[in-house]
């Protein structure tokens, strides 16, 4: 049995009730995390365009574009909302796959699950499949491809792992449905988007969407091509698939307040923790260094006139965050881009690159403990005085132990807040920390048309 068997029989007999506790935990707090990054993602106009094509283009009233007061059938939903999951780059990242997952496998098996009616532990174990697939296939997909590719593209297998679990494809058809998301996913060459930030941004509506239509192509007979998992060179990297639940350590959640590029959080955390502890007024900040892997210089330090070059910079989350105490939409929607403050700070931010975080980004991407998305920052104040960071991180470390429920549940009302009062968001939380124990995912749903 290759590793393309493998994952297929995985894939189709999980269910719920068979995994580890440490996983069903973690499925719950991924499903909090999306759902709010969601929520707040749907204020975008990239939201808005999504939604209304996909209502157009896939017109049903199967499944729910949230907070749209719009549906379309599972191949729309799960298009539209993945573009709100990933509105304003909140949600989570993947370890190996060095990208956003959840944001794909969350309206991938949300979409599928309302057209199909079905209950929130059936939703909540195609997601865990969809995570599982998803850090492999992002490794194989890395290390397969000359050049660094979004996330939408391996994404869309592992949201047709989460669609072929919930439709009850078989083994052979879930192997065919893996081959043809892998050879139909769409080409995102990212670093294109983060020279030119655009609605494009990870591709990851793309990615949802392929997963679910290559599902229902195979689940009709359409035959695929063995995708990369199937590969001997990368046996080693899928054959524990069912036996080891890489997303229990291998999920990154970004912390609340950091609703920006993962590249840019190192510095933000090195900046506002200098003003803090040396209590320094911003007008008498002369520069802002930040010395950085390559990824983060690429980021710049360009204004922004859109939201997406706001989330994909590094002087504008910087100068936010010093301005305001927090970067969410409410510093990256457009109406908020011409502020004066945080423009007269932001022009104030440089960045340097480094040799030594070039190489801890490197080891982070392949997963070794060692590996750091690092950054060290240096005030220079107007009247000479300068005030240096150590090593800073943004929270963006693999293990998480400080991420409770409650803390989960305070990020998800930060962004929740956004878009709806404090009675429904608290109503809506409670209810999807207890989804697992509803009959039909539609009670989630029908509270956030």
């Amino acid at each position: 049995m290759d590793g393309n068997q493998l994952t297929a029989e995985f894939i189709a007999e999980t269910r719920w009730e068979k995994l580890p506790a440490a996983v069903q935990e973690k499925a719950r707090m991924c499903l909090i995390d999306n759902l709010g990054a969601t929520l707040a993602g749907t204020q975008t106009r990239y939201s808005r365009i999504c939604a209304e094509y996909a209502q157009v283009t896939w017109p049903s009233e199967k499944s729910t574009i949230l907070l749209h007061t719009k549906s379309a059938s599972a191949v729309g939903a799960a298009f539209a909302n993945a573009a709100a999951a990933n509105g304003i780059d909140t949600d989570d990242g993947l370890v190996y796959a060095y990208g956003h997952g959840g944001a794909q496998i969350f309206p991938a098996a949300l979409a599928v699950a309302e057209a199909l009616d079905l209950s929130g532990e059936r939703f909540l174990a195609a997601m865990v499949v969809g995570y599982e697939v998803a850090h492999r296939m992002g490794r194989c997909w890395h290390d397969d491809h000359e050049v660094y590719q979004a996330c939408g593209s391996w994404g869309s297998v592992a949201s047709t792992a989460a669609a072929a679990n919930l439709m009850e494809l078989t083994k052979d058809q879930t192997w065919h449905a893996l081959g043809i998301s892998d050879y139909q996913a769409p080409n995102l060459p990212m670093m294109r988007d983060i020279d030119h930030p655009a609605m494009v941004k990870h591709g990851i509506h793309w990615g949802s969407m392929t997963g679910v239509v290559s599902a229902e192509m195979a689940a009709r007979g359409f035959t695929g091509i063995p995708s990369l998992l199937g590969m001997e060179k990368y046996r080693d990297w899928t054959m524990d698939i069912g036996q080891h639940y890489i997303m229990v350590d291998g999920v990154t959640w970004k912390m609340k307040n950091y609703a920006c590029c993962g590249w840019a959080h190192a510095g933000v955390e090195g900046a506002g923790e200098l003003v803090r502890e040396h209590q320094i007024e911003l007008d008498h900040i002369d520069r802002i260094v930040v010395e950085a892997f390559h990824e983060t210089v690429r980021l710049g330090t360009k204004l922004p006139a859109t939201t997406e070059e706001a989330q994909f910079n590094l002087a504008w989350p910087v100068a936010a965050m010093l301005v305001d105490g927090e970067i969410g939409p409410n510093q990256t929607l457009e109406h908020r881009l011409k502020d004066p403050k945080i423009q007269d700070l932001a022009r104030r931010v440089e960045v340097v690159e480094s040799d030594e975080l070039n190489e801890l980004c490197r080891l982070y991407e392949k997963g070794d403990p060692r590996g750091r998305f690092a950054s060290i920052v240096t005030i220079k104040l107007k009247d000479g005085r300068e005030y240096t960071s150590g090593m800073k991180d943004g929270g963006m470390n693999r293990s998480a132990p400080d991420w409770t429920r409650a803390v989960m549940a305070e990020k998800f009302s930060w962004l929740a807040a956004t878009v709806m009062d404090a009675t429904k968001a608290d109503a809506i939380l409670d209810l999807a920390w207890h989804l697992d124990e509803i009959g039909s995912v539609r009670e989630l749903t029908e509270k956030l048309k």
